[in-house]
């Protein structure tokens, strides 16, 4: 299967069946809220994350040039539901794959690492609010 049928597919059926899960999940899904960088609309993506100490490290299991990703650089912030809290993140920053690596559980990292995912870094604030 080509990569841009996997992504029309996981765009109309997975990520749908993700976001839900990621809404109420203790896994390494969340759900990223962020603004189109040239509509203006509001946009909600699930995303794999964990944290990294007080930050969150994302996998870009897509690449760099995603549509969410682009605009979090363009709007500099964004905002995160992860294990029902709401955090607000400032903007992705690079970092190598030996300091992502272990944020992310023992499983997924040779699949992350044989996949070449690059990896981000963001800066988050406490918890803004508890989703019930």
């Amino acid at each position: 299967m080509s990569h841009n049928r996997i992504r029309t597919f996981n765009k109309h059926i997975t990520n749908p069946l993700l976001h839900t899960f990621a809404s109420c999940s203790r896994g390494p899904f969340a759900i990223i809220r962020h603004v189109g960088r040239r509509s203006g609309k509001p946009y909600e993506t699930t995303i794999m994350i964990w944290p990294m100490g007080d930050d969150f490290v994302i996998a870009l299991t897509y690449g760099e040039s995603v549509d969410w990703y682009r605009n979090i650089l363009a709007a500099g912030h964004c905002t995160l539901l992860w294990h029902g809290s709401v955090y607000a993140v400032g903007k992705p920053e690079p970092i190598d794959v030996e300091t992502a690596l272990p944020a992310f559980p023992l499983a997924f990292r040779p699949i992350l690492r044989r996949r070449g995912v690059p990896f981000v870094r963001v800066k988050s604030a406490a918890p803004e609010s508890v989703r019930t």
